[in-house]
């Protein structure tokens, strides 16, 4: 399986529940879509009067989620991601690279550099050794381990509007630990300069648009990763993002030591929550966030936090126990 595919399952493994037309009140009829985003499955679900412009915008936003694709995927050859990872350098790249990129900039400052969109050779690492007949279940060698970690530094990516560099020999980017919150930041305004007043898009983070039709918040369920059926914590989301990250879903070993979620300082996976989710303003926020506090103690996240008004993380620890951490106002 590709990797992007991976992290949509395990975006989706902690649940997020969306309304279906069948509860909807006959005044406030939605339309809904579902289907192939970033590798996953992704829902939209809408409220407009008019059904034919509805199903015109579902169509807008199909086109744009591709389009993107086509920008930030991993895993497509053709894509400006991976033509900046096979040769270094991208000239006159895409406008919307280069916000994701300062974004994901952004964020890494936030987290002390956990948040490193530059550690993909780590992930090529990981990968390489355990598909390997007869892999050490130690994990790869120390030296191999090391020479990784050399192709892995945030400040040697340099981003501007006219050219993006990898300052550094064997350097890769990927954008798996925002690009889906991207994405739906950029189909949820197409929605709203559409006229919807009332919408919520899910392609592995969510983002709402208004209240749900009916008037309630839209609700999502958070359900356990390791206990499939189980529900940790609800959220109301009314203008706002929800991503969650999680260190069950998908292992490079059959022991379970070593997950995608890889601290770029070690090169190791230190496994410290079942479940980080994050409520925040933004969808691409929101989602790289969850990425970055999936690896910091709580009382760094808490420091974050006190520099983020409108923020709020919903932590599942491996005890099952749950804390709440941020939420001033913003």
């Amino acid at each position: 399986m590709r990797r992007r595919r991976v992290l949509s399952i395990l975006a989706a493994a902690p649940g997020l529940a969306l309304p279906v037309s069948g509860r909807t009140a006959p005044e406030a009829p939605l339309t809904t879509w579902t289907g192939p985003a970033l590798g996953g499955v992704g829902s939209i679900a809408l409220h407009h009067p008019d059904p034919a412009a509805a199903r015109r915008l579902v169509a807008d936003c199909v086109a744009e989620l591709h389009r993107l694709e086509a920008i930030l995927s991993l895993w497509q050859p053709d894509s400006s991601l991976s033509a900046l990872n096979r040769h270094g350098v991208l000239a006159a790249p895409p406008p919307e690279l280069v916000e994701v990129l300062r974004e994901a900039q952004q964020v890494s400052d936030l987290t002390g550099g956990v948040f490193d969109v530059t550690v993909q050779p780590l992930w090529a690492l990981y990968r390489d050794h355990f598909s390997a007949p007869g892999a050490d279940p130690a994990g790869p060698p120390a030296a191999a381990l090391q020479a990784a970690l050399a192709r892995v530094d945030r400040r040697r990516l340099l981003v501007a509007p006219d050219r993006i560099l990898l300052a550094g020999p064997g350097m890769a980017v990927t954008l798996n630990g925002i690009a889906q919150g991207a994405v739906t930041d950029r189909v949820a305004a197409l929605l709203r300069r559409g006229g919807v007043a009332h919408t919520l898009v899910d392609l592995g983070e969510a983002r709402a648009i208004g209240t749900h039709p009916t008037g309630r918040p839209w609700q999502a369920l958070l359900s356990d990763p390791e206990a499939p059926g189980r529900t940790w914590d609800e959220v109301a989301l009314v203008d706002r993002a929800l991503a969650t990250s999680g260190d069950g879903g998908f292992v490079f070993d059959a022991g379970g030591r070593f997950t995608h979620l890889l601290d770029p300082r070690s090169g190791r996976s230190p496994r410290r929550y079942r479940a980080v989710s994050v409520l925040a303003p933004a969808a691409a926020r929101a989602d790289a966030l969850s990425t970055g506090f999936a690896l910091l103690p709580e009382p760094e996240i808490a420091a974050v936090l006190a520099g983020l008004p409108g923020v709020e993380v919903r932590l599942l620890r491996h005890d099952g126990s749950v804390a709440r951490l941020g939420g001033g106002p913003g």
